[in-house]
């Protein structure tokens, strides 16, 4: 007589894990509170991964762009996070750009939102008419 199949439960998603980790920990709710916590007890690169993001999160929300040499220090220092120290060594080479971002608390958010509707317009617009016609139509959506 076999045994009964027990029923082994599956691992959470890339995808999922990724919420998880991205998700502000007061945000989470408790049920992925908690399926995080078995993630990261399993897996010790990712408890690193998670302690790295979630202070580059804090980094980002509070404009603290002074804390981000260390942080790029501590990233780079990680054998076991390949794509994290790439990530780190980027973030080097336009060192200044990146900590006026994260420091400073203007932003192209408004740029970039009549680039993206112009973007639009052009699509909607693709090989039925010149130049022209996309000024007027930019000029008067605006």
């Amino acid at each position: 007589m076999a045994s009964p199949n027990r029923s082994v439960p599956r691992p959470p998603s890339a995808r999922a894990v990724t919420r998880w980790i991205l998700t502000h920990p007061d945000a989470l709710p408790e049920s992925d509170r908690i399926h995080l916590k078995a993630a990261l007890a399993n897996c010790p690169e990712l408890t690193a991964l998670a302690q790295h993001v979630r202070s580059f999160g804090h980094m980002v929300t509070h404009l603290h762009g002074d804390l981000l040499p260390k942080w790029i220090e501590a990233a780079g220092a990680t054998t076991e996070l390949p794509s994290l120290r790439h990530f780190a060594q980027h973030l080097l080479r336009d060192l200044d750009a990146v900590t006026a971002g994260l420091t400073l608390p203007w932003n192209s958010g408004v740029v970039e939102g009549h680039v993206n509707r112009i973007k639009m317009l052009k699509r909607q617009m693709f090989g039925r008419a010149g130049f022209e016609l996309l000024r007027k139509r930019v000029l008067l959506s605006a």
